[in-house]
C-alpha cells in the first residue's frame, strides 16, 4: 500500500454492541462504564486493576436478586463518552489528550494509575467543560 495522494472512501465504524453475563449481585446503571471481571461476568467500573474495560452501558441492568450470568447488560464500545474528571494531581487537561485515562469509578476517570492500582478506561480525546471524552476500543 502507498501514501494517499487523493481522499479515500475509509470505512468508519460508529461503535459496537456487547451483551455480557452480568456478576450476581451487581446493579449496571445506565450511561456508566462497565468492566469485566477476573471471573468474565460485568461488573460496574471501580477501581480494581485486574478488572478490564469492556464500555459502556447502553441501558440500566439489574442483577441484584440473581446469580452470575442470569442476565445479560448491553454494552457499547469503539464510541467516545464524556465522564467526570478527577481532582488535584489526577485531573486532566488538554495536555493529556492521546494518553490513557483510568477509573476511579464507574463516571470519573483520573491522569494516573494510582501506583498501578487503577485499571485503563480509554484513551483521552478532548477535555472541556463537560468532562473528559473518552474513546472505549
Amino acid at each position: 500500500m502507498t501514501a494517499a495522494v487523493a481522499d479515500r472512501p475509509t470505512r468508519l465504524r460508529e461503535g459496537d454492541e456487547l451483551s455480557p453475563d452480568v456478576f450476581a449481585g451487581a446493579k449496571i446503571y445506565g450511561g456508566t462504564m462497565v468492566q469485566k471481571n477476573a471471573t468474565g461476568f460485568a461488573v460496574p467500573a471501580t477501581a480494581t486493576v485486574a478488572n478490564k474495560m469492556l464500555g459502556v452501558a447502553k441501558h440500566s441492568t439489574d442483577n441484584t436478586s440473581g446469580a452470575s450470568g442470569d442476565i445479560k447488560a448491553r454494552v457499547r464500545r469503539n464510541i467516545i463518552g464524556v465522564f467526570a474528571n478527577s481532582a488535584s494531581g489526577d485531573l486532566i487537561t488538554i495536555a493529556d489528550i492521546g494518553n490513557d485515562c483510568y477509573v476511579v469509578d464507574d463516571c470519573t476517570v483520573a491522569k494516573t494509575n494510582s501506583s498501578n492500582t487503577r485499571p485503563v478506561a480509554g484513551k483521552i480525546m478532548d477535555v472541556d467543560s463537560f468532562g473528559v471524552h473518552v474513546l472505549f476500543v
